[in-house]
């Protein structure tokens, strides 16, 4: 009696399901794979169907806080139990998981909001699961840099999501100067205390005529596009502009400009070189011209010996 009994729960657990408009709805089965599975970054509706399907349906669903996940889950009467995997216990929970894939078992990943890998710490359980040989799946949806580019207005074309930059002040700004002539609108996560610092140090480097904005709350009830240039942007927030909620920056791309006369690039670099080392020359020459870095510092080198000689 009790190995049917037993029998009966797992055949009931095997036939998930979830809930859409008041309806149940089956949840397909899953075959043996590391499911990356994107999640709403605010507003629950934006979930797909193919979302719910594997979060329903997998033999295991991990996730960076039970406590997020199971606001989604009861939101669409999915049963299914979530185990905690995140940076404070990858160690210990990514071999288990690992082990599961193993066994032929079917495990979906979600992050807390968005799209798992991007800024969070799936990227080595993914990566782990390919050397093993797992299939890994993504399960495309919600994403927060995405959603603020096309919200933002700025090209789209190229782009290049290059997650949190440095909280202190000057490594902020070399990481900036980094991509000062990037052909392509730039996107950060800043959090709402250092977004004002973060505008400053942004119009420092590329110049206050570049066009940005500010996107905040995306998909939420509160969801704000503060757009301008990066002079604009830090005259509001030098007013004292209050900020709150998650943020991504979007900063345009440099406006295209001439190659520069090589007798100029000379004068330039010979002016630079008399008040500061040759590696700031070079990097300095670089962000007024647009031409690479390395080429100036090499070409300033060249100069140097020629002179000497």
């Amino acid at each position: 009696m009790e190995k049917q009994q037993s029998a009966g729960a797992a055949e009931k657990e095997r036939q998930r399901s979830f809930r859409l408009h008041n309806a149940s709805v089956p949840a397909r089965p899953l075959g043996p794979a590391l499911y990356l599975v994107a999640t709403p970054i605010g507003n629950l509706a934006d979930i797909t169907l193919r979302a719910l399907e594997t979060i329903a349906g997998a033999d295991l669903l991990a996730c960076e806080d039970t406590r997020v996940t199971r606001v989604l889950l009861d939101r669409y009467g999915i049963v299914n139990r979530p185990v905690p995997y995140h940076e404070h216990n990858a160690a210990e929970a990514g071999p288990r998981l690992l082990a599961a894939l193993a066994e032929g078992k079917s495990v979906a990943l979600v992050s807390d909001a968005g799209t798992p890998l991007v800024s969070d710490p799936g990227y080595r359980l993914a990566q782990l699961a390919i050397d093993a040989g797992h299939k890994v799946i993504p399960v495309p949806g919600p994403s927060a840099p995405l959603a603020a580019l096309v919200g933002s207005g700025l090209p789209s074309d190229a782009f290049l999501f290059a997650g949190f930059l440095p909280t202190k002040d000057k490594a902020k700004r070399d990481r900036l100067r980094e991509f000062a002539n990037v052909p392509s609108t730039l996107l950060f996560f800043e959090s709402p205390h250092r977004i004002a610092a973060t505008v400053a140090a942004a119009a420092e480097v590329f110049g206050e005529e570049r066009k940005a904005a500010v996107c905040r709350e995306l998909t939420k009830a509160f969801e704000e596009f503060r757009r301008g240039t990066l002079g604009e942007l830090k005259a509001l927030y030098d007013q004292g502009a209050s900020v709150k909620g998650e943020i991504v920056l979007v900063i345009g791309p440099p406006d295209a400009k001439p190659a520069p006369e090589a007798a100029d690039v000379d004068a330039l670099l010979k002016a630079l070189v008399r008040d500061m080392p040759t590696g700031k020359a070079a990097t300095e020459a670089a962000r007024r011209t647009g031409l690479p870095r390395k080429e100036l510092y090499d070409r300033l080198l060249r100069l140097k010996e020629s002179h000497e000689g």
